[in-house]
């Protein structure tokens, strides 16, 4: 009887005094998700219309190049082509497995990646704390335009100007014969390589990665700040307990995308300057698959060392992305 009573009279059956059945909330909502993603398409149907052509190209530089990824399992040669090329299965990651300089490939590699995440992932987190405590908004701005000038330079013209300044006969060597000193060329010591390439990738993208956390910074609240001043905080203490708790979000998420590029240090950089230092200190995964996979022309065993990196990459986000939920972060995709 309590249950007669809970139900409105209204909604019970005249004929019989039952409830009638209600529709599925299931199906309400999937009306409701249609209805609300057909007026967001009508509603930016231009914005989506620009997309387009940046997602053609993705599609088709990125994604359908991908596809040939087959010819790692195959004794691929072009005049056979993909259909007519034998099958060897896993015999081509089999014979990286056991090619010595594979292995020296990877250890340059990860061993570059983990220096550039201590002495380069931090620097631009700090120029952009420094530059955003900088008042004068001109001032601040012909800052950041000089910092995040060289992003725009190709790397032939960054490995020029180090050239020009640390090689044998430019001006640092120049110099210390002027003192009576011997000269130093930084450009063809193979021990000094891995923080040469540091700086040169820091003096190239630092100011470029500083405005991803210059827009972070613009999204704290600047009444913490003053709240903090008025209880007594200094400079230091609202640097530690305001601006690096706001960047926080950003730093995971920039730390995993790196990680998960962590294979991918660079081509153009190591290539240009392989030959002055040698192949033991300059050969990483990428020219290992250019010498391997183009000069030499064994396409299969490039094309199982490239798959191999990307398979490595994405095992490294998943797995840095579980982390980031673990310590409650949101990571590069939201959590179920």
């Amino acid at each position: 009887m309590s249950d007669r009573r809970a139900v409105p009279v209204a909604e019970r059956s005249p004929a019989t005094g039952t409830t009638p059945a209600r529709p599925r909330e299931g199906r309400g909502r999937r009306r409701a998700s249609q209805s609300s993603f057909l007026s967001r398409l009508r509603r930016d149907w231009q914005l989506l219309l620009m997309v387009v052509p940046a997602l053609g190209l993705l599609g088709l530089f990125h994604y359908v190049p991908t596809l040939w990824n087959v010819i790692a399992f195959l004794d691929y040669t072009p005049i056979d082509g993909i259909t007519n090329s034998p099958y060897v299965g896993w015999g081509n990651f089999a014979y990286l497995m056991g090619e010595p300089a594979f292995w020296h490939a990877v250890g340059n590699t990860v061993t570059i990646t983990a220096f550039q995440l201590v002495f380069y992932f931090p620097v631009p987190i700090a120029l952009a704390i420094l530059l955003n405590s900088v008042l004068r908004p001109r001032l601040r701005a012909v800052i950041q335009n000089i910092v995040y000038l060289p992003h725009f330079f190709s790397w032939v013209l960054v490995v020029t100007v180090f050239q020009q300044m640390l090689g044998g006969a430019g001006l640092t060597a120049q110099v210390m014969r002027d003192w009576g000193m011997s000269p130093v060329d930084l450009m063809t010591n193979p021990d000094t390589f891995i923080g040469l390439v540091t700086v040169q990738a820091i003096w190239k993208d630092a100011g470029w990665g500083m405005i991803i956390f210059l827009a972070a910074l613009s999204t704290i609240n600047p009444n913490l700040y003053e709240a903090a001043a008025v209880d007594g905080a200094s400079r230091w203490q609202r640097m530690w307990h305001i601006t690096l708790p706001g960047l926080r979000p950003v730093i995971v998420l920039l730390l995993i995308l790196r990680l998960g590029d962590a294979l991918n240090v660079g081509f153009e950089q190591f290539i240009l300057q392989r030959d002055a230092v040698g192949a033991g200190a300059a050969e990483v995964l990428d020219t290992y698959v250019y010498w391997l996979g183009l000069l030499t022309g064994d396409w299969s065993i490039g094309a199982a060392a490239g798959l191999f990196k990307g398979v490595v990459g994405l095992i490294l986000i998943l797995v840095a992305n579980k982390v980031a939920h673990k310590l409650g972060e949101q990571g590069i995709y939201q959590r179920s």
